[in-house]
């Protein structure tokens, strides 16, 4: 007896329609991710002008929006708004853009995510105003990495010495001595 291969109970047309639907889909999908890295690739360009920068900042893909606030290139005023990003690998991005302004520094010290506000003490650009409004953080980790940072001036270590937390308390009376052998080290 012969075994036979059961099809579905729609015309063969139908079945090879959608083997040509998907192969469609299939093009389209390549066609879209084409244009994905495209964006992304113009937002992280540092030859892409103003407008289109200004343009890429509002798109929906999250990693356009990353791309634009690494670019060096990006206006202040971009950098601002992705500043207040929904998204906080874009807010992390304009925090290690190294033409980040104060005013938005200082809006990225009082983000609502802990991972941003700790890249922003952290790193070693953040203006001395950032690092002070991070010095009474309410995180600990966070005025840890304000007492190990190398911009945090002798006021704000000073403040920290007396931190009620002995870890951070330490890390600021080292860091002031340091503080203090370079100034001694420096001839007048």
């Amino acid at each position: 007896m012969k075994s036979y291969v059961k099809l579905p109970n729609r015309p063969l047309r139908t079945i090879r329609g959608t083997i040509v639907l998907i192969a469609g889909l299939s093009v389209a999908a390549t066609g879209a991710a084409a244009e994905f890295d495209e964006r992304v690739r113009q937002a992280s360009h540092r030859q892409t002008n103003n407008a289109r920068l200004v343009e890429l900042a509002t798109d929906p893909a999250r990693q356009v929006r990353e791309a634009v606030a690494a670019n060096r290139r990006t206006p202040p005023a971009v950098l601002y708004q992705l500043a207040a990003d929904t998204d906080f690998h874009v807010r992390i991005a304009v925090a290690t853009n190294l033409t980040t302004d104060e005013r938005t520094f200082l809006r990225l010290a009082a983000d609502h995510k802990v991972a941003v506000r700790s890249v922003v003490a952290r790193f070693e650009y953040v203006p001395v105003s950032a690092l002070r409004l991070l010095a009474v953080d309410a995180v600990p980790k966070i005025r840890l990495e304000v007492a190990r940072n190398w911009n945090t001036d002798a006021t704000t270590l000073q403040q920290l010495s007396k931190d009620s937390d002995a870890d951070i308390r330490a890390i600021a009376l080292q860091s002031l001595q340091k503080l203090k052998e370079e100034k001694s080290a420096v001839p007048d």
